[in-house]
């Protein structure tokens, strides 16, 4: 019986001795858990701070801001991120004293996996449903973007050149007629290290608009669609076609170059371009509108039909302009009407953004 017990004292006593080892060494990997977590907090502080320098100086560049306020702006940057490494490593610090006055209990050593808020200095987060989610993955910043994207917006004048007549001459009005374009672009640099030769591409809505003179309307007569007077004085004639193009153009100009260790980049801010190219779509709708006032009654018809125009759209234009605005012509190689006696093709001239 008593060496019964005294083996069962043995046994508890190597027990309990394993038990506290490895408490210790579990409290000891924490601490270094912790430690480590340190470093990493002020090497995601200075990485967002020195992504934001560059966006400062990236603006100083631009012209956007000038000398003075791009200090203001590095200091007041710099401080915030010095605050935020000095109040994170306080908050590591307590985790620390915590853990060695009592244990493992409620001592969370890992990094935090969700950030509440719009924004954090945190590289390696994802953004969910306004939430920062620490992903685990450090998240490189690509050295050099070859491809960029914009919105496209442009408008202005449309007329249509007709075989032997002039626009002074034209069955259009020339103020009253015109065109308009909204689209999305990728813009890709041609070759690896200059930036002088791009391809611009994207997908655009364009709508070019006639109003016929001397009181005439467009009808319809079989294959033919003519232009003919209209029966009252019309208030307002306006003939439309909306189309879905393919803007295909090879753009020229140089460009500023900002060079850091991690990274390239290449800006066409206020500098000369030039857009060589054409498009290529399909109409989607050819629709009239006749206002005018008959038996004292005020009129508005709106008519929807095929009119005889053409079902595919194509054509060359071209840009020339400085920074995000340019002049813009376009002109339609194919004909507004199929099966015309004389071809008619528009022709629009305006001014065209690249945001």
């Amino acid at each position: 019986m008593k060496t019964l017990v005294m083996i069962a004292t043995l046994v508890a006593m190597v027990l309990s001795t394993q038990l506290l080892n490895a408490q210790n060494e579990h409290k000891n990997d924490a601490v270094e858990k912790l430690i480590e977590q340190k470093e990493r907090v002020i090497d995601v502080e200075k990485k967002a701070l020195k992504k934001k320098v560059e966006e400062i100086n990236e603006r100083l560049f631009n012209r956007e801001i000038t000398k003075k306020e791009a200090q203001q702006l590095k200091e007041t940057v710099a401080k915030k991120h010095a605050l935020n490494i000095e109040n994170r490593i306080a908050i590591i610090n307590n985790k620390i004293e915590l853990l060695e006055r009592n244990g493992l209990e409620n001592i969370n050593t890992e990094d935090p996996k969700i950030f509440i808020g719009i924004n954090t200095a945190e590289e390696n987060a994802d953004v969910l449903l306004g939430l920062k989610i620490n992903t685990g993955k450090e998240r490189e910043v690509k050295y050099d973007i070859r491809t960029t994207s914009n919105v496209v917006l442009a408008f202005g004048l449309n007329n249509a050149i007709v075989e032997g007549q002039s626009l002074d001459n034209s069955d259009y009005k020339i103020a009253g007629s015109r065109f308009f374009e909204i689209g999305w672009a990728w813009k890709t640099r041609v070759f690896k290290n200059t930036n002088f030769l791009r391809v611009k591409y994207g997908l655009s809505y364009t709508s070019n608009g006639l109003k016929p003179t001397d009181n005439r309307y467009f009808v319809q007569n079989g294959n033919q669609t003519l232009l003919e007077e209209f029966r009252v004085e019309l208030d307002k004639s306006k003939f439309r076609m909306d189309n879905l193009v393919v803007p295909v153009h090879f753009e020229f100009g140089s460009s500023k170059v900002t060079e850091t260790e991690n990274s390239i980049r290449y800006s066409t801010a206020h500098s000369l371009r030039l857009g060589l190219g054409g498009y290529a779509g399909v109409n989607i709708s050819t629709r009239q509108k006749l206002k005018y006032k008959e038996n004292g009654d005020n009129v508005k018809d709106k008519i929807k039909r095929d009119y005889n125009t053409s079902d595919l759209i194509y054509g060359l234009s071209g840009y020339v302009g400085v920074g995000d605005m340019s002049f813009y012509i376009k002109y339609d190689l194919s004909p507004i009407f199929k099966n015309a006696e004389i071809d008619q093709n528009n022709v629009s001239l305006g001014l065209r953004f690249d945001f």
